[in-house]
């Protein structure tokens, strides 16, 4: 069975991808995860690996990012907590199988896959995202408010050491258990919250800005040596004012089109722009040395040993 349900590839593509959300109930039923939350906590303890850790209490909201310590699992309360890891697909092979379910998208289009786990009202609050996400749930529920569309004008709050929305006001409201899994397009707010003990696969497709993007084909036409200088239009003397003559304007767009227009350079640069690795520090690790990395750890007495890891 589709991951998509009963939706086709054609169909979702046609009529959601990067346009509507949509719920997909029993996408992977019976899925078991690749991972536990003892592995979990023991990726967020390598230095290579990027993980988050959020509290939050009373309205209050704690960050701390990882490299984590063992001491940083200790006497931690049973709610209200959550452990984000990310490109988890790059340190646990399973894991990066899964992404085999989503052959209907080109593959160099993925940015990578997050884990989660968190405690029973354990969440980060709402947000948005400029990327495509599928959001799937492994194990436990989760319950998932949506609001609406967002972006950089959105109101923030200021007193949180987190990207949340100031004002969330969600216009739709599922619980999902596992197996089910939520897709939404970049900008769409959203706020999911563990109604208990859970895991939850983001699988993230990237959405680089319009700015990033210019910005480094700038580059790339600086390090091939253009060098052609802006040139102005035929000038008459009522040109010659403070006012900037719309036939300036027309110029530079010209100008500007001219260095562009080559779609060998750009097909090379695109290329290079959207596979770039995520982390280039990691390939210098070979595949059994970022699988080695995945193992757990166990908290009893504040005596820590590598058979497991239990967060309380």
């Amino acid at each position: 069975m589709s991951v998509l349900g009963n939706t086709t590839p054609l169909e979702f593509l046609r009529d959601y991808w990067q346009q509507k959300l949509l719920l997909i109930r029993n996408a992977l039923a019976g899925y078991v995860s690749p991972l536990t939350a003892d592995e979990l906590a023991g990726l967020a303890l390598e230095k290579e690996v990027e993980s988050r850790l959020i509290e939050s209490y009373a309205g209050q909201w704690s960050l701390r990012h990882g490299p984590l310590e063992e001491a940083d699992f200790l006497n931690l309360p049973e709610q209200e907590w959550t452990l984000l890891v990310q490109g988890v697909d790059l340190w646990v092979p399973q894991v990066q199988e899964l992404l085999q379910r989503f052959d209907f998208l080109p593959p160099w289009r993925l940015d990578d896959v997050m884990v989660s786990f968190a405690c029973p009202g354990g969440s980060v609050g709402p947000h948005f995202d400029q990327y495509d996400v599928f959001l799937l749930q492994v194990e436990g529920q989760r319950r998932w408010q949506i609001g609406p569309t967002c972006n950089s004008q959105t109101p923030l709050r200021e007193d949180v050491p987190l990207r949340q929305i100031k004002d969330f006001a969600p216009e739709h409201e599922w619980l999902l258990d596992a197996g089910d899994m939520l897709y939404l397009p970049p900008g769409v707010s959203h706020w999911g919250i563990a109604e208990t003990e859970c895991l939850t696969f983001s699988i993230g497709f990237r959405s680089p800005s319009i700015v990033d993007m210019l910005g480094d084909l700038s580059v790339e036409l600086l390090s091939q040596g253009h060098d052609a200088h802006y040139r102005d239009p035929a000038l008459t003397p009522d040109m010659a004012s403070q006012d900037i003559h719309p036939a300036f304007i027309v110029q530079a767009k010209q100008q500007l089109w001219q260095a562009l227009n080559d779609d060998d350079l750009i097909a090379d640069w695109f290329a290079r722009f959207m596979t770039a690795a995520k982390y280039p520090e990691l390939e210098a690790l070979t595949e059994e040395q970022r699988h080695a990395k995945v193992r757990g750890r166990r908290y009893f007495n504040g005596d820590a040993v590598d058979d497991g890891f239990n967060p309380r």
